[in-house]
């Protein structure tokens, strides 16, 4: 497990993230329902090159969740932009995964944040996006909300299997759903949801173009959350220098396939 035993107040909210390895910055950014473990098995094997960022987003994992908190998509790009401020760190290589992706997307194009290198993992990018499950979720998010406790639990590992190419483990899926257990944490995990509107989504459409610089996109082949096709696609406009479909991966890559992950960050230096 990745310790994340440093804190950092963000308008008033407590976010975790630790920091492990030398040598160039690079920061790892989960996607939702995740947490800063997603890269438990990724960090490790990079952390000999690389001086090794990560963190919970807000409302997400070991981070602050709270009835009134805003954890809606362009939140996330601000708090990266306050972290790398805090950190006091020039031009890192970033890393994003799903809503992750979108968060590293919108700090340079909105933020302006200079990175050294984007990789982004089947990320939230392009439109159309959701899913049947969500568009449920948000149309009917106070009575999710208030499900009973093992009635959520039976939602949340199903949908965490579904984007995996196959079932995680019991233990991996506990670990993942313990912070959104609870009555605080279930009502999280509904407010994600909630919050996750398209409109970061078409603020950067346009903005989707040849990025300064280098891209690389990484991709489960059998995503079913967000189709390697669409991968494709957002390579293309940002003229990214690669595109891997990953075999044997479907959405998480970091848990079906880590190892992908590990030798293009490797090749880099």
């Amino acid at each position: 497990m990745l310790l994340l035993d440093q804190s950092f107040a963000f308008h008033g909210e407590h976010v975790a993230w630790g920091r492990i390895g030398e040598g160039p910055p690079i920061i790892l950014i989960h996607g939702f329902p995740w947490s800063a473990q997603a890269w438990r098995r990724i960090a490790p094997w990079i952390a000999d090159q690389y001086t090794v960022y990560y963190y919970d987003m807000i409302g997400c994992g070991q981070s602050s969740k709270s009835e009134t908190q805003s954890v809606h998509p362009e939140v996330q790009n601000k708090l990266l932009a306050a972290l790398i401020d805090h950190w006091s760190i020039d031009r890192p290589h970033v890393v994003g995964h799903d809503f992750g992706g979108l968060a590293a997307l919108r700090g340079h194009l909105i933020e302006g944040l200079e990175y050294e290198s984007l990789t982004l993992i089947d990320s939230v990018a392009l439109l159309p996006s959701g899913s049947p499950f969500f568009a449920h979720a948000q149309a009917h998010n106070e009575s999710m909300s208030l499900l009973p406790d093992f009635v959520h639990e039976a939602v949340f590992h199903a949908f965490i299997n579904f984007g995996s190419f196959d079932e995680l483990p019991k233990n991996v899926r506990d670990m993942y759903f313990e912070p959104w257990s609870g009555r605080d944490g279930q009502a999280a995990f509904y407010r994600q949801i909630a919050q996750s509107t398209n409109e970061p989504l078409e603020e950067i459409q346009s903005r989707l173009a040849p990025l300064p610089f280098p891209v690389d996109v990484i991709w489960g082949k059998h995503d079913r959350n967000i189709p390697a096709e669409l991968g494709r696609q957002l390579a293309d406009k940002l003229a990214a220098r690669s595109f891997t479909a990953v075999p044997g991966a479907a959405h998480i890559v970091q848990e079906d396939a880590p190892e992908a992950i590990i030798g293009l960050l490797r090749s880099r230096l």
